[in-house]
């Protein structure tokens, strides 16, 4: 079953709340989340053999990708908002 099926009550929630746009952008942020938390856990077992207080260099590689992606996510959600914004005016 697919995530975005998994999901479809809390997407269809945010997109009548923010817009189509907008509303997928957030469910994507969620899953982002989701993905850092299930992550971070998995880091507390899989850690580094030089630093055991760092997870493994592969977590932290993925860590720093979903991080950048949820940063790119949520300047778009600003910009659209800015773009709504100003076209209401």
């Amino acid at each position: 079953m697919s995530s975005l099926y998994q999901r479809r009550d809390e997407l269809e929630k945010y997109e009548f709340m923010m817009g189509p746009a907008r509303g997928k952008l957030a469910v994507s942020l969620d899953m982002l989340t989701d993905a850092l938390i299930l992550i971070g856990q998995h880091g507390v077992y899989c850690t580094s053999q030089r630093n055991p207080s760092k997870p493994a260099l592969d977590l932290e590689t993925v860590l720093g990708e979903i991080n950048g992606a949820k940063q790119l996510i949520q300047s778009v959600m600003e910009e659209l908002a800015k773009s709504s914004e100003s076209a209401s005016k």
